[in-house]
């Protein structure tokens, strides 16, 4: 297990901090991955870590960014050391859809297919 994990997964609520998939879900621990890579210059120290489910850590890969279709831009990646969550992402309450409402919520959200919000619940995620 990394080193980091207990910090870094207790920092998280034990939550993925791109999707906020809920950890208990699983059948095993989230992983601590580099916001910015090793191979991009990050940094191996918990300002440049995050929790990740297995899912979006795959998808993440090393990137750090992506390419908006509409505008043909690119556009960050939502960071969890320096955005709030909030600011970039909102959760339809009827259907769990997790829906971009920056340009860097969107594309995160399409680079990292995320979708839906599992058991989301106003009072228990402090999304509200």
């Amino acid at each position: 297990m990394n080193r980091y994990y207990a910090a870094i997964a207790q920092r998280a609520n034990h939550r993925c901090e791109y999707c906020q998939a809920p950890e208990l879900i699983f059948n095993f621990p989230f992983e601590v991955e580099h916001i910015i890579p090793l191979s991009r210059q990050g940094e191996n120290q918990e300002a440049n870590l995050a929790l990740a489910c297995r899912s979006c850590n795959l998808r993440k890969g090393t990137r750090i960014s992506g390419i908006m279709p509409a505008s043909n831009t690119e556009v960050t990646f939502f960071h969890p050391r320096q955005d709030k969550w909030s600011e970039h992402f909102q959760v339809d309450t009827q259907s769990g859809k997790i829906i971009g409402i920056t340009s860097s919520g969107k594309v995160t959200i399409e680079y990292l297919e995320i979708t839906v919000l599992l058991k989301w619940q106003p009072d228990n995620y402090g999304f509200a």
